[in-house]
C-alpha cells in the first residue's frame, strides 16, 4: 500500500481544483470536499500500517523529475519515514474531523464551495510539506499553507477587518519566510544538494559543532520556522487570524500550519546540534512565548482568542523542547496538541453555532446545561490543555517536555530556568483556561441559546473523537527512535517523581485559583492597567505599530506622488518642451528655412576655422 502514497496529497488537491473549475450544489461541494480529505486519510492509514509491518526506516516514491539543470536535478518524491507518518496521520485524521465538522458549520454560508477548495488546498499544502523528500519541494508546500492561510483568514472579505486580518497574517509571515529562502540558497551553495538526506549527511561530515555556516543557515531557517508557528517576535497575526470560519482557526493551530515551524526544525535537527546558539535561541524564543502568551490570553474576553493565544502557548513549549534536544517530545506534545486544540476550537464552534456566533464569554454564561455536548466538549479539550493530570493526554506530552528540560537544558543556559518557565507557563495555562470555562459555561446565563441545541451528527462525531483522543493520546506511542535521536523514554527516579508531583500540583492550583476568581458570581472584564497590557497582547503591536507601520505609512504619505516616477515625469516634461520649441520653427517660410541654413554653414565654416 506505500505505492499508493502519492494518493495522500493528490486527492486532496484534486478536490480542490475541481470545487474551484466546476459549479456544484452545496451537498455535492460539501461530500466532495470533506469525501476527499477522508480518503486520504484511509489511504494514510493503509500505507502506514503496510510502512511499519515492512520494517524499513524509509521509502522514497519518486512520481517524477522536477526541473533539471546542471547537477541540480530535484525530484517530485515523497519520503515516509516515522515523523512524516506522523505528521500525515495528523493533518488527514484531524484535518478530516474539522471537514465533516465544517459541512454542518459552513451549511448555510453562500461561498461554501470555496470554502472546501481553499481548505483542501491548504491540506495538500501541508501534505506536501511534510512528505516531500527535498527543501524545494517542502517549500513549495511551505508557501502554499501561507497562500491558504491567507485566503481562508480573509474569507469573509466583505468585512474589511478580515481582509486587514488575511494580509497581516501574510505579510509577517513572509519576513519569515524570506530568511528561510536565504537558508534554502546559502545550504545548496554550500553542500550542492536541497535534498534532505543527501544535505544533512554532507553537513555532519563538513562541519562541526560551532561552524560559522551552520549557525547561519539554522538561525535562518529558524526565522521561517518562528513566523509560520506564531513565536516571539512574529506571533502577533496568529490572534488576529480568528476573523476566518471557525473550522478554518481549528485547521491552522492543531494540524497544519502552526505546526510547520516545529515540524522543520525537527526534520533538519542535525543542522541545529551543529549549532549549539541556535538551539539556546530555540528555547529562549520557546520559554518566552509561552509565557508572554500565557499572560495575553488572561486578558481576552474573545473565547476564540484565548483559544489563538494559548496556541502560540503550546507551540512554545514545542520550541522549547526542540531547543534542548528533546525532538520526539516536541512530536508528542504536537500530536496531543492537535487533539485537544481541534476539540477546543470546534466546541467553540458549536457555541457560536447556538449563540448568534457571539465569541464574548462575558456574555455568555450557564451554558452547561444549555450546550451539554459543547459544554464536555470544552470541559475534556480545557482539561488536557491544562495537563489535569494522570486523565489527559496534555499532561503526559508536557510532563515530557518539562522533564527534559530539566535535565538538558540548553547549550547556553541551565536547565532549571527552562523548567521554571515552563512550570510558570502550566499555571497560566490552567488559570487561563479555566478561567474561560467558569466565565462561559457556568454561573448566570446572559443570553438564550438557539432553538435546536441537539447539534446534528457532523457536529457530535468529530466532538467525540476528538474528546476520546484527549483522553488517551497521551498513551500514544510514537515510533521515532530511527528519525529523532533521544527518544524519551520513561522517566524513574525520585528527581523524575517530584518533577511530575509539582507539575501535576501546579496545573490544579491553576484550576483551582480560577475557580476561586470566577466560578462564582456575576463576572465583567476588568480594566486594569494590567487587563488592558494582557489584552493588547502585552503590548507587541503597540510598539510594532509606532516602530514599524507609522514610519512606514508616513513615508508613503510623503512620497505619494512617488519621487522616482517624479524623475521620468521630468524627462517626459523637457521631452515635450523641447518638441514644442523646435515645433515653433517650423513656419512653413522659405526665406526663413533659407536664412537658417546659409546662417548654420557660416557657423560650421567658423568652426572649422577655430578648429
Amino acid at each position: 500500500m506505500t505505492g499508493l502514497l502519492w494518493l495522500v496529497p493528490a486527492l486532496p488537491l484534486a478536490s480542490a481544483i475541481a470545487l474551484l473549475l466546476l459549479r456544484l450544489p452545496r451537498p455535492v461541494a460539501a461530500t466532495f470536499g470533506a469525501g476527499s480529505v477522508g480518503l486520504a486519510a484511509l489511504v494514510a492509514l493503509l500505507a502506514s500500517i503496510s510502512f511499519s509491518s515492512s520494517g524499513e526506516t524509509a521509502y522514497e516514491l519518486t512520481l517524477w523529475t522536477w526541473m533539471s539543470i546542471g547537477t541540480f536535478n530535484p525530484g517530485i518524491t515523497l519520503h515516509l519515514d516515522a515523523l512524516s507518518m506522523v505528521m500525515m496521520g495528523v493533518i488527514t485524521g484531524v484535518g478530516f474531523l474539522i471537514h465533516l465538522y465544517s459541512t454542518e458549520y459552513m451549511a448555510h454560508d453562500d461561498g461554501m464551495q470555496r470554502f472546501f477548495a481553499y481548505m483542501n488546498l491548504f491540506v495538500a499544502s501541508m501534505l506536501l510539506l511534510v512528505l516531500g523528500d527535498n527543501l524545494l519541494l517542502l517549500y513549495l508546500g511551505w508557501e502554499g499553507v501561507g497562500l491558504c492561510s491567507y485566503l481562508l483568514i480573509g474569507f469573509w472579505y466583505q468585512d474589511s477587518a478580515n481582509g486587514a486580518a488575511a494580509q497581516k497574517a501574510f505579510i509577517v509571515t513572509r519576513i519569515g519566510d524570506a530568511a528561510m529562502a536565504l537558508g534554502l540558497f546559502l545550504l545548496f551553495a554550500e553542500l550542492g544538494t536541497l535534498d534532505i538526506d543527501t544535505l544533512l549527511a554532507r553537513a555532519t561530515e563538513m562541519w562541526q559543532p560551532g561552524n560559522g555556516t551552520a549557525i547561519a543557515a539554522a538561525a535562518l531557517l529558524l526565522s521561517g520556522a518562528v513566523g509560520k508557528s506564531a513565536q516571539v517576535p512574529l506571533q502577533t497575526w496568529l490572534p488576529d487570524a480568528m476573523a476566518g470560519p471557525t473550522p478554518v482557526s481549528a485547521l491552522i493551530h492543531a494540524a497544519t500550519m502552526v505546526t510547520a515551524g516545529v515540524y522543520l526544525i525537527a526534520r533538519m535537527h542535525p543542522i541545529y546540534e551543529l549549532a549549539p546558539p541556535v538551539m539556546t535561541a530555540v528555547a529562549l524564543a520557546g520559554a518566552a512565548t509561552l509565557l508572554i502568551a500565557g499572560i495575553s490570553a488572561l486578558g481576552q474576553s474573545d473565547m476564540k482568542r484565548v483559544l489563538a493565544y494559548s496556541t502560540i502557548s503550546q507551540i512554545g513549549y514545542m520550541f522549547l523542547a526542540l531547543g534542548v534536544g528533546a525532538w520526539s517530545a516536541a512530536v508528542f506534545h504536537l500530536m496531543t496538541h492537535a487533539f485537544f486544540k481541534a476539540l477546543l476550537f470546534l466546541a467553540a464552534g458549536a457555541v457560536m453555532l447556538r449563540l448568534h456566533h457571539e465569541t464574548d464569554i462575558f456574555k455568555m454564561g450557564g451554558l452547561r446545561k444549555k450546550l451539554p455536548a459543547a459544554f464536555w466538549s470544552m470541559l475534556i479539550g480545557g482539561s488536557a490543555l491544562a495537563s489535569l493530570p494522570l486523565v489527559t493526554a496534555g499532561f503526559y506530552s508536557k510532563d515530557v517536555i518539562l522533564l527534559e528540560a530539566w535535565q538538558n537544558g540548553s547549550p547556553n543556559i541551565g536547565g532549571t530556568w527552562l523548567w521554571l518557565a515552563g512550570l510558570i507557563g502550566a499555571l497560566l495555562t490552567a488559570l487561563y483556561t479555566f478561567r474561560m470555562i467558569f466565565i462561559a459555561f457556568f454561573g448566570e446565563a446572559k443570553q438564550d441559546a438557539q432553538p435546536g441545541t441537539e447539534h446534528s451528527w457532523r457536529v457530535l462525531i468529530p466532538l467525540g473523537v476528538l474528546a476520546v483522543l484527549s483522553i488517551i493520546g497521551g498513551f500514544i506511542h510514537l515510533p521515532l527512535e530511527s528519525v529523532l535521536p533521544g527518544a524519551p523514554g520513561e522517566h524513574h527516579g525520585t528527581t523524575a517523581t517530584i518533577l511530575k508531583l509539582i507539575a501535576g500540583v501546579t496545573s490544579l492550583a491553576g484550576i483551582g485559583l480560577a475557580w476561586l476568581m470566577f466560578g462564582r458570581g456575576e463576572q465583567t472584564q476588568s480594566d486594569s492597567a494590567i487587563a488592558r497590557f494582557a489584552r493588547s497582547g502585552c503590548g507587541f503591536d503597540w510598539l510594532y505599530d509606532r516602530l514599524l507601520v507609522r514610519p512606514v505609512v508616513a513615508i508613503a504619505r510623503l512620497n505619494r506622488d512617488d519621487i522616482l516616477d517624479g524623475v521620468f515625469t521630468i524627462i517626459a516634461w523637457g521631452n515635450t518642451a523641447l518638441h514644442r520649441g523646435l515645433s515653433a520653427t517650423q513656419t512653413g517660410n522659405l526665406r526663413w528655412y533659407a536664412s537658417a541654413i546659409a546662417g548654420g554653414v557660416i557657423i560650421l565654416f567658423a568652426l572649422a576655422q577655430v578648429l
